[in-house]
Order: C-alpha cells, then structure tokens, then sequence
C-alpha cells in the first residue's frame, strides 16, 4: 500500500525469454507504473549477466512490474504475458535457448498463485496453444537487478537488429491487441 498517494500497488513478476522484450510489452501498459529487468529463480546471490548466460546459475531473466490494480488487473497482465511470448516451448523463446529464458511466474501472495493456475487451466480448456503450456509457477524469489545497460533496452536501441526482429513483432501484437489497455502515446 502506498501510503502516500493512498492507493494499493502490486508486484507480478514474470519471465518470459529475454528481459529486454517482455520489459517493452509491459511498459507500454495502462496501470504498470514501472518494470524492471533481472534475474530470479537461481542459486547464486547478485548473479552478473555473463553468469546468467551460461544457464548455470538456475536464474530466469524476469522482469518485476509495479502496478495498480485500480487500472489494470493481474489476470490482464496475464493475458498479455501470455499473448507476447510461447508459453509451450521449455527453456526456449525463439532462437534463444537455455533456462534463463523458460516461461516461469513467481507469484508474490497466494492470489496471484491462483489466478495463474486458472489462467493457464482455460488457456489448455480451451486450446488457445496447440501444444502444452510448460509455464512454471513458483514462490516469489529473491530478484537481482539487471546490469544498467539493460534497462529500458527497447526504448534506448530500437534501431537495433534484434529490436527490430524480435520484439518489433511483440510490440505490433501488443498495439493491435490490447490498444485499449495502452499508455498515451507508448505506441
């Protein structure tokens, strides 16, 4: 609860492949108030990006949301998450293999637990993916903040390759799917 502004904010914290494309769709959301790239679910403390690209420390890149619930629900957040990434590929997103890039939500209280395993119960109900959805659920994990030169990535480099290839597409997706659910002039 912010005490300040007397309203309530909450945290999701998702992985799903590279940190620089999930913290892009999320950004642009009404309601998220900020996102930020690290790394969770491994077993080592202050894990450094080298480290983590070996798949040798257990670490997923992940992103952490901070957002108000008033303007936009975890169970949207999980509709996002989602429709921006392949939620039936273990350890893979595209050309980017290794389990720092598998899809995993760490819920941060038992709500969020149980909203996952709803989602994902009537995304399989209703065929939504023609394979399996190998999406992780697990507790909340201690997460380390990505190097600085990884935040805001998208934003910061979109002339890039890799921004224009792979998370150009997410972001086209995002804008024509939940345009409504958009910050001004994020498109």
């Amino acid at each position: 609860m912010d005490k300040q502004n007397n309203t309530t904010k909450e945290t999701a914290i998702f992985a799903g492949g590279c940190f620089w494309c999930t913290e892009a769709v999320f950004q642009r959301l009404k309601g998220v108030e900020s996102v930020v790239p690290g790394y969770t679910g491994g077993t080592i403390k202050n894990p450094a990006y080298r480290e983590i690209c070996t798949g040798r420390t257990g670490h997923a890149e992940a992103i952490k949301i901070t957002f108000d619930p008033s303007q936009v629900s975890y169970t949207e957040l999980l509709e996002v998450f989602f429709a921006t990434h392949d939620p039936t590929t273990l350890n893979r997103q595209g050309n980017d293999v290794g389990t720092q890039y598998r899809s995993e939500i760490f819920y941060t209280n038992p709500e969020q637990k149980e909203l996952a395993q709803q989602f994902i119960a009537l995304l399989e109900k209703e065929g939504i993916f023609v394979s399996p959805i190998v999406t992780a659920i697990s507790g909340e994990k201690p997460f380390y903040l990505a190097e600085e030169e990884h935040h805001n990535y998208y934003n910061d480099h979109q002339q890039q390759p890799y921004c224009q290839v792979i998370i150009d597409p997410k972001i086209k997706k995002l804008n024509t799917y939940f345009s409504k659910k958009l910050q001004h002039g994020t498109l």
